[in-house]
Order: structure tokens, then C-alpha cells, then sequence
């Protein structure tokens, strides 16, 4: 889909934590100016619908839904706006509304079984979750091995001290995490200083990034 093409292109994927939605703007602002117009804003808090839908109203973000458990959160984060969704497991019932729908989605998958499932469902991009705490970038690689036509979007215990471990990957399509967008700067409205990580966040991804897929 054009969707997961944007990710790959934009290599970093924002997650964010939004406590209220009239947080959502400065957000974007911030994003847009930093180089990074990309959001996966995750359903761990009430107000996830009503920011994603402000993020899509501006039309220059690419939002996504994330810690989306269920069919009917599929169904909210869609008619909020969201063009992508992300679980951090594989859901059978999650990936058929998201066909249901037309629109990207990355099931977290951390095992040989979980990718199967998923490749089962039709899906080829994934969500290897939690990167930190599963292995790696080295279980990345091994899992690549059988499944080669399998790409990864890691998250969860990724930073600017490993993301080259991870950009290093082939098969890694793009890398998630939140430390370019904090929670309490983005309660804050800091827009300055989000524009400030996201800015170089993007440096730092560019800097990473084998010379060959530039």
C-alpha cells in the first residue's frame, strides 16, 4: 500500500501518547517543522480518536492508529482519520476490519509463529514488538532468514543509541519510537522544543541509514 511506501520513506515513526486533543496541533505543527510529518497516536488514552482526527484534518500528516486491540477500534480510528493501524499482537479479527476498511496495518509479531500468522492474514509489513525486550535487531535478522519476503517496523526499546542496529536491516522497513515526541512536551505544547528532537531525530536517521538506500 502507498501508506507503508510513506513510512519507509520517512524511515521514523512518532508514537505518541495524546492526553488531550487540544494537544494535537502544536503536535502537528512541530512534526511538519522538524521534517517528520508522521504520527502513530496510540489508543492509550481517551482522546486518541479526537487527536488523530484533528492530525488528519491538516492534511500534510500521515496518522496512523496504534495499541488498536479491537475491530471496533479499528472502526473509530478510521472514521477519525487514521490511513494506517498498528496492534502489538496479531489479531485475526483487527487485520480482517483493516481489509474491511482498505487501510495499512502492522500486527506486532515477535516469534516465527506470530509472522506465520500474519503472513497467513496477507500481510508482509509488521509490527516486532517489543524490539527492546524480544531480542533485537539480532532476532530481526534471524527471522529474516525464513522469511524473506517479511519487513519489520521495530518498536519499543529504540533510541538514538541503537536505531543504527536496526536501520542496519534490509529488512527493516522503518523504526518506531517516541523519544523524539515525549508525552509531557507534548502536554506541554512545547513546540519549539519538539520541533527541536524531531528535527534531530531525522538528522540522526539520515546520518544511520546505509548509503546504498539514501
Amino acid at each position: 500500500m502507498d501508506v507503508l511506501v510513506d513510512l519507509a520513506r520517512h524511515v521514523l515513526v512518532p508514537v505518541v501518547v495524546v492526553d488531550d486533543a487540544a494537544d494535537a496541533p502544536a503536535l502537528g505543527d512541530a512534526l511538519v517543522a522538524g521534517g517528520l510529518p508522521v504520527a502513530e497516536v496510540t489508543f492509550r488514552t481517551a482522546a486518541a480518536p479526537d487527536a488523530i482526527r484533528a492530525l488528519a484534518a491538516r492534511g500534510d500528516v500521515l496518522v496512523g492508529a496504534g495499541t488498536v486491540l479491537t475491530p471496533r477500534q479499528v472502526d473509530t480510528a478510521v472514521a477519525a482519520g487514521a490511513r494506517y493501524v498498528v496492534a502489538p499482537g496479531t489479531s485475526r479479527a483487527v487485520v480482517e476490519r483493516c481489509a474491511e476498511h482498505g487501510v495499512a496495518v502492522l500486527p506486532g509479531a515477535v516469534t516465527a509463529t506470530e509472522v506465520q500468522a500474519a503472513l497467513e492474514l496477507g500481510v508482509t509489513t509488521v509490527k516486532f514488538f517489543p524490539a527492546g525486550t524480544s531480542g533485537g535487531a539480532a532476532a530481526i535478522a534471524a527471522l529474516a532468514a525464513p522469511f524473506r519476503d517479511v519487513r519489520f517496523v521495530p518498536t519499543g526499546g529504540v533510541g538514538p543509541g541503537n536505531l543504527h542496529e536496526y536501520l542496519a536491516l534490509p529488512c527493516v522497513t522503518a523504526v518506531g519510537g517516541s523519544w523524539m515526541v515525549p508525552r509531557d512536551l507534548v502536554a506541554a505544547r512545547a513546540h519549539h522544543a519538539l520541533r527541536t528532537l524531531v528535527a534531530d531525530a531525522v538528522a540522526l536517521a539520515d546520518s544511520r541509514r546505509p548509503r546504498a538506500t539514501r
